[in-house]
């Protein structure tokens, strides 16, 4: 079982399945509340991010999605689309174990920040995946 928390440890969370579809995001809205250059995510069926303590703050970032963080420290824990409802997707920096799940693939690479790039040679979307659920 994975567990994570926020930066201040006021919200903890666990896993209670196998994280899938890790990977990069480039886009500005995963970047600009990351404030880092890429975002690492995966995603887990939404009943099996259990909040163990703290009740993340929620905000609505985009036409299609809600991020989840800590009101205290300000971390970003998951972000929650509504083009899939039965799932969420959680950041990877926020994991006890960071190294347990490794990304897979970049997507809205098309919007990377000139002056980044990672060391991989994994698969790069211009916006996202073709087989993305949901869409």
């Amino acid at each position: 079982m994975l567990t994570g928390r926020c930066a201040c440890g006021e919200i903890a969370y666990r896993i209670k399945s196998a994280p899938f579809d890790a990977g990069y995001c480039h886009c500005e809205i995963c970047r600009r509340p990351s404030g880092a250059p890429v975002l690492a995510y995966a995603t887990v069926p939404y009943s099996d991010l259990v909040i163990e303590t703290g009740e993340p703050a929620r905000r609505r970032s985009s036409s299609f999605g809600e991020r989840w963080f800590c009101s205290d420290c300000g971390a970003q824990t998951a972000m929650h689309v509504d083009h899939q409802p039965d799932t969420i997707d959680f950041t990877l920096a926020t994991l006890d174990s960071p190294e347990a799940v490794s990304p897979g693939f970049h997507i809205w690479h098309s919007a990377k920040i000139g002056w980044f790039d990672t060391a991989d040679d994994l698969p790069r979307h211009a916006k996202l995946r073709p087989d993305t659920p949901g869409l």
